[in-house]
């Protein structure tokens, strides 16, 4: 990895979607170990899954990961921060009582 070139790396992964009341979520983990750093981008291939309401589904795929060059990974450390201040909504009212 240079500081403008990209490194691409294949990893087998599991893909866990859960579809619960209780729990709403995707993960990915890799089987190999490999570790995704700022700025690194996944690409999970195979058709798409859906998970039906109240159950788990868990299948194995392969994963392509494009790592980041080292000036884009220090340019995700340094802007990182603000691109998650995006996400938060900050509301001030005196009308909200406890």
């Amino acid at each position: 990895m240079g500081l403008l070139t990209k490194d691409i790396e294949r990893a087998p992964c599991t893909v866990e979607i859960s579809h619960k009341f209780e729990s709403l979520h995707a993960h990915v983990r890799f089987n190999n170990g490999a570790v995704i750093h700022p700025g690194d981008e996944v690409k999970v291939h195979g058709p798409e899954i859906m998970a039906p309401f109240g159950e788990i589904v868990i299948e194995d795929r392969e994963a392509t990961i494009y790592r980041a060059s080292k000036l884009e990974r220090l340019w995700t450390r340094l802007t990182g921060d603000f691109e998650v201040m995006e996400l938060c909504e900050f509301s001030f009212s005196e009308e909200v009582k406890l």
